[in-house]
Order: structure tokens, then sequence, then C-alpha cells
């Protein structure tokens, strides 16, 4: 048994040492140098560490490579001038090298090999050529293409002599001169070419997102995020792209933008030594970047998707994204939303649809000029480039199923003729004087409507100088008329000027009688203004009356304060004042009862705590999202909160937030973006270094303390309570630090963490952070925030916080900072008399 085993040995050792023999005698006698930038097939490039091919005029280099973090190897091409390598091509993406043992060949018939580590099995190939080759040579080209082609055609870069070229098979990254879309190769097969992102920035494997150009209808560039739409470009308009009107073949470099066979490229053909690339990265951004020699540094010059509008379909068929607008999305006009509800609620999946159906039969239809837009998605859209946009416009009247038309080439005089015949989707109106014009089939009846929606803005302004200021003197004098007799008949003398207040007055015995006479057994607490009791009016009617103490940190000012603003404000997310009374040495405030109390008892109480899932949490951040949004840009008037906090979100029986106490807040006016006060008021933990340091206050303060609140929510801690594993922090040190560090989730509060939606508390938990940066210009407006919370699936399309403001939790070491000061504190309340700076 032993020497039948041994005799086997013996021979199976003789026949690997044979071919071992064999394969190193088979083994060409030398390797390709250092510097050449030739490939042929009895001198392969190997995995030495330094050996690498260099175009003939020394921009480009071919070689094995290992991505910075990653000991990976891949044959590669990069920039050879460039400090900083950046890697354009990558051939065995899919499947690295381990050791530095590999090896690149270019075999008798044309075929590139890589092979790693036994160097006998392929592990990357080109293909064989379609036609074969006698002598073949691979090259890296100047422009960093690396093509296969015969010997005899050295120094010929004509693309028809190449039997094979990367450029036909790009990874991130488009060079000048290299073209996406379709290409067709022999015997009619149909290549498509795009990018597509690395996995990240070690790992060059195919990732998430691809670049490229969707031939259907008029051919436009699209990302797409595991072969779904993500972003779309829209198509070629003889300028530039309709959906990125900020980059046209005019700028400094001159792109020249080719779709001629459905295919895009550019160059740089004016200034050559430019160096410049678009790259699909990683993140899910388009990025076109231009190397600026004088700082050593890529620059990016445009990068895209950038905000809410570029996310595709955002807005919902028959409709449109603007960026400018609060909300983002508008129903095209004389159409009107699918499901109002839910438009109301910031979902416009649903889209919007016709007031008045079309009447193809009588011919009565005209068109509605929608200025400065993206046109619409054109993967259906018949495109006829030999009409003039008359003609256009007589071939869509004419057609029954056409719904609007375009312009297809707006360089020089508009002409060819772009038709649409489904509904309109994907559509941005940029601002004025970008963009293009879209015409808009409409029925007769809405028509005039459409139009005066344009038009007619001067003549209503005239007609209301003159009318509205006669209306409202006419209504303020029976206003004034009914108020008279209302105290002559009531006999009530009120001890405060109430001139402005646009509010039921109750009586105080009204009040008394519902409170119990303000019985302890009725109190719900007790805050700056004072102490706050539960209520009726009349059987059912739930009341909460806020009563101002004699010794309250808060005056007749903040009363009448609060009756002025929050009279003139209806939203769903503030709470409803339903009156008030100043008889008999009495200032009460009348609101609408919040059975569930204030956000703070659900976040700090151990009780209550347990009731707040993640859902409950997500819709509160919604909902004070926006209330913010309301007081600062849709309300009749601008008005900064100045104490938002947990303690003033009022939560109702369906666990609906409403903003409440507006006391210290204050009305912009139009073009005011800030204010300076001496007398700083609010409290500490929420209130904005800007505003506690100097006394400036503006939108940006709320939005700060909106971004404490929302942390808040997130980890159930007060933003004062340092972290016992981190004194030294307050919460906004904590999750700025535990996020930089991948681990903010380990702050989320234990009693909703294991039913998260984890992709929603990280873009909330990032939100939240860019809103409490410590300088006001970083901070997002509430726009911008109510957006990114409820349109942006993919975080890393938001940027990167910076450095929270009071980033120390011991904010009582500021104390020191304040001269001549006078610090009163009542439940969290601190309203600090100083010297404004």
């Amino acid at each position: 048994m032993r020497r039948r085993i041994s005799c086997s040995s013996s021979s199976s050792a003789l026949f690997f040492f044979f071919l071992l023999l064999l394969l190193l005698l088979s083994r060409p006698a030398c390797s390709v140098s250092s510097g050449e930038d030739t490939l042929s097939p009895d001198r392969p490039l190997l995995d030495d560490g330094a050996t690498s091919l260099v175009s003939s005029g020394g921009s480009f280099r071919l070689g094995f490579f290992s991505p910075d973090g990653s000991t990976s190897r891949y044959v590669g091409i990069w920039y050879n001038n460039i400090p900083n390598q950046t890697v354009v091509w990558v051939a065995n993406r899919r499947q690295p090298i381990t050791t530095l043992s590999g090896s690149l060949s270019l075999t008798t018939n044309g075929t590139l090999i890589i092979t790693g580590e036994d160097n006998s099995t392929a592990i990357w190939s080109s293909g064989s050529p379609a036609s074969g080759l006698e002598n073949p040579v691979a090259r890296i080209l100047e422009d960093g293409n690396f093509v296969v082609q015969e010997a005899s055609s050295n120094g010929n870069d004509d693309p028809n002599s190449f039997a094979w070229q990367s450029f036909y098979f790009p990874t991130d990254t488009q060079l000048p001169g290299m073209a996406l879309g379709q290409k067709q190769l022999h015997a009619g097969a149909i290549l498509n070419i795009n990018l597509t992102a690395w996995k990240s920035p070690t790992d060059p494997g195919p990732g998430q997102y691809a670049f490229g150009l969707d031939v259907r209808g008029d051919p436009q560039i699209f990302i797409w995020s595991d072969t779904r739409p993500y972003w779309r470009g829209g198509p070629w308009n003889g300028l530039g792209f309709s959906g990125v009107p900020q980059v046209t073949n005019q700028d400094d470099w001159l792109i020249d933008v080719n779709v001629e066979q459905n295919q895009i490229a550019y160059s740089t053909v004016n200034q050559p030594s430019v160096i410049l690339r678009w790259t699909m990265d990683s993140s899910g951004h388009l990025q076109f970047l231009v190397w600026i020699e004088a700082e050593q540094r890529w620059s990016v010059s445009w990068n895209l998707p950038k905000d809410h509008c570029d996310q595709i379909f955002s807005c919902g068929r028959n409709s449109y994204c603007s960026s400018n607008n609060s909300p983002p999305c508008t129903c095209l006009p004389a159409f009107h939303p699918n499901n109002q509800r839910n438009w109301d609620l910031w979902d416009w999946s649903d889209g919007c649809t016709r007031t008045t159906p079309l009447d193809c039969v009588n011919n009565t239809d005209g068109f509605f000029t929608q200025s400065d837009t993206k046109l619409p998605d054109t993967s259906r859209s018949t495109v006829n480039a030999n009409l003039s946009l008359v003609e256009c416009r007589a071939l869509c009247f004419g057609n029954c199923s056409c719904r609007a038309y375009a312009a297809s080439n707006i360089s020089g005089i508009e002409s060819g003729c772009l038709i649409w015949t489904d509904d309109l989707t994907d559509i941005i109106v940029y601002q004025s004087g970008l963009g293009q014009d879209l015409y808009v089939r409409l029925a007769a009846a809405d028509l005039v409507f459409a139009s005066e929606a344009l038009r007619g803005h001067s003549n209503r302004n005239i007609i209301m100088i003159v009318v509205f200021p006669v209306t409202i003197l006419f209504l303020a004098c029976v206003a004034y008329s009914i108020w008279r007799w209302k105290k002559r008949s009531s006999q009530i003398h009120y001890e405060a000027e109430d001139k402005d207040m646009e509010l039921p007055l109750f009586d105080l015995n009204t009040i008394k009688d519902g409170t119990d006479d303000f019985s302890p057994d009725n109190k719900l607490g007790e805050g700056g203004f004072g102490p706050v009791y539960k209520g009726k009016l009349g059987e059912e009617q739930e009341i909460a009356v806020k009563r101002l103490s004699t010794t309250s940190t808060q005056g007749v000012d903040e009363f009448k304060n609060e009756i002025t603003l929050i009279a003139k404000l209806q939203h769903r997310n503030l709470v409803k004042l339903l009156g008030c009374c100043i008889q008999g040495g009495e200032r009460l405030l009348i609101y609408e009862y919040m059975s569930n109390g204030s956000l703070d008892n659900f976040l700090f109480g151990e009780a209550q705590t347990v009731l707040l899932d993640w859902r409950a949490r997500y819709n509160i951040i919604l909902g004070v999202a926006r209330g913010l949004l309301y007081l600062h840009h849709d309300s009749r008037l601008r008005i900064v909160h100045r104490d938002l906090k947990a303690s003033n979100i009022l939560i109702d029986k369906d666990m609906n937030p409403k903003i409440s106490d507006f006391g210290m807040a204050r009305i912009f006016g139009g073009d005011e973006s800030e204010s300076i006060t001496k007398r700083v008021v609010g409290t500490y933990g929420y209130m904005s270094p800007e505003y506690i340091m100097n006394g400036i206050f503006s939108i940006k303060s709320d939005v700060f303390s909106f971004g404490v609140l929302v942390l808040e929510i997130i980890s159930g801690k007060r933003n004062r309570d340092a972290d016992q594993s981190m004194v030294q922090l307050n919460l906004l040190g904590n999750m700025w630090i535990m996020w930089k560090e991948g681990k903010c989730l380990d702050l989320v509060d234990r009693n909703f963490s294991h039913l998260l939606s984890e992709n929603q508390v990280l873009r909330c938990i990032k939100v939240g952070l860019l809103c409490v940066q410590k300088q006001p210009e970083h901070r997002p407006t509430m726009s911008s925030v109510l957006a990114m919370l409820v349109s942006v699936d993919n975080i890393s399309l938001l940027p990167e916080p910076k450095q929270p403001g009071f980033f120390i939790a011991a904010l009582s070491s500021l104390s020191s900072d304040f001269s001549n000061q006078e610090l009163v504190s009542v439940n969290h309340i601190s309203i600090t008399e100083m010297a404004g700076r």
C-alpha cells in the first residue's frame, strides 16, 4: 500500500515539474519597460510595483495600482502629471488581484488578458476582436484611450483603425473625445456605453449609480440608481441640456456636445491644455471637474443633482417644481391636484389633472406658454428637426392626442419640433432667463384663467392700490362702530389699548366659571407668562387659559404681542387662540385645549416617553417644520418665534404638534433679514450663538432651535444635559462627534430604537445637524429643511454639516462674556438683559 502511494506521488511530482518547466520556457524572454506606450504579444506588463505604460505626450499612465486604503491590485489608467493619483479607467474592476503577481498581456490574435497569482487563469479579458489581427499591439494614447490595433497602424489614431478600445468600456469617468450612448458594432450589434460609479472610494467595483444617454424619443441624459431613473438632465437643445441650463457649449472652456447618432461627447479643442472630466461618483453625483494647476486641485464646476427639484418625478404628472417656491411643487395652470389632502401634506406623487377637458372636435383649444422650464420627459415624445415652431404648433393643434409642444433646438432661431402626447412629467421652472418655453394645450375655458396668472399684474396692482385701501377703510369703520357698541353695551373697562386685537373678548366671569375661579385643581402648569388652567366654555368646548401673573417675567407688551400675532395666523401646526380677556386687572389668553400637553412631557418624562414611537416622532418633526415654514414664508406676516422649544410644542389628541407661546415673537418687514436687540430672551440650549452673544436674531435663529428640537426628539435627551460618557459635550456636540464616527444611531432613544426606520432617522439627524451649525449662513431655510426631510432618500446628497454652535455643554461658562446682566429663570426660560454688542 505504501509503495503504491509513494510511486504515485513520485509520478505526480515529476509531471508537475515538467509542466512548470514548460510554463517557464513558454513565458516571454522579457517584459515591457517602464515608460513605453506599447504592449506587444512577446512583451507583457508585469506587476512589479513600478513598471507602467505612459502615453507618448506624457498625459496618461497605465499600470497596476491599489486604491487608497486598499491592498487589492487593479489595472487602470490615471493622469501622469497630476500628483494625487486620479484613476479614470479600471480593467478588472469586478475581480481584483490580491498580490503583486499580476500580468497584463496581449495574445497573438489581439486579446488583452489579465492573469493573477498562478499566471495561468485569466481574471479579465477584452474579448477577441471581431476581425483577426496579423501583428497586434496595444497602446495607451495621449487622450487616455487604451487601444488594440495592427502594429503597422502605430501613429494612426483614427478610431476606425482600432480593433478594441477602452473608450467603449468606460468605468466612472468620461474623458474629452469619449462618446457615451449607443455604438453599432459589427454584424449589427448595439453597444450601450455608460458611466458606472465605483462602489466606494476604495472599491472600483460597479456601484449603484450609472450615467448615460436614454435614446428613446428625443435622447436625453439620465442618472440611474440600480436601473431606476434617479435624475434626468433632459434632451440636447442646441445650446445645452434642457435640465442643466447653467452648462452650455459657450462656457469658458467651450464644451462641445454632440448627440448625433445617439452619442454625447465633448472636447477642449479651443483650450487643449485644460484638463477636465465628467465623473459619476459613488454617492450618486454627476460632477464636471476642472484641474486647477496653480492650486494643484480639482475644482467642481457643477454637481448634479443639487436639490429637491432635481429628484426625478418629484412633483408628479402635470405639475412643475421650483426651488424658489414653498412648497416647491405647483400644478400647471388650469390643472388641480388629484389628491388635495396628500398635496397639502407635501405628498405630490399623485400629480395633477385638468380642470376642463380638451375640445378637439370644435377646435376651440389653445396654448399657454410656460416659460423658463426644463422640458418634460421626452422618452415618449416625437421629434421632427425640419419643422419650424409655427409648423410645430399647427401639427400639435391638428393632433387630438397632443398635450404640449416645444422647440427642439433653441440655438439661434428656434427650430425643430418636440411633441408630447402623454401626461407631462418632471418639469422644473427656473429663474427668469433660464430654461425653455413649453406650450401647454388647454381648453378655451381655461386659457383666460391661465393667461391671467401671468399677465395683468400691473393692472391688478393699480386696482388694488385704489380699491383695497377704500375697502379696508370702510370695513375698519364698520368694525370700529361694532366694537364701540360692544364696549358700551358690556360696560367693561379695559386696561390696555386693544385697537390691534382681532379676537373675541371674553367676559371675566365666563372664564372664572369655566376654570372654577382658577382652581388649583385645574392648573396645568406654569411658564414665564404665568400659570395655565384647564377650563370649559359651555358644556363641551375645552379650553386652556394663560393667566398673566403679577410677578410674571413677561409683561403687557408680550401679552399684546401674542394677541396681535397669533390672531392673524391660521395653520394646523400652530395652536389656535380663541380669544382674550383684559378685564378687572386680569390679562388672559384663551386657547384650544391640547389633551396631550406639551412635547417635553413625552420626551423627558419616564412615564410618557414610551408612547412616542418613531412614526409619531417623525410626524412631530414634520409638523413643527411645516409650522415654522408657515411663520417664516407663507403667512401674511414674516415671523421669528424666538422661543421654540419642546415645552412650547403642544400635542393634540391625534398626536399632531402645534407651536405655541408667541409672546417673544417678532414680525420682520419684507426687506429685513435680521435684527439686533439689547434684550435677549429665550431658553438656554435652544438659543443660537449669534443671538446669545450679540443679540442678533433672524429666521436662522429659529432654524437653530428647530435643529436642537429634532436632535432632542431623536435622542430623548435635553440638549443642556451632558451625556455621562462625554461630560464635556452637550447633545449637539455628542451627536456631531458620533455622526463623524458613523455611530450616531447609538444616541437614539432606546424606547423606539427597535422600531425605527434607519434611513429616516439618519436623514433627520443630518438635517438637525445642518440646522445647528455655528454660522447662520450655513444653516438651511425651513423650505429647504422640509424638502430634505420628505424628499431626499439618499442622505449622501445632503451637504455635510459643520461643527455646531455651542459645542461645549457648559453654557453657563458663557456668563463670563456678559457684563451688567440680570438673569432670571422660570421653568427653564431665561431672560437676559444685556448691552447689545
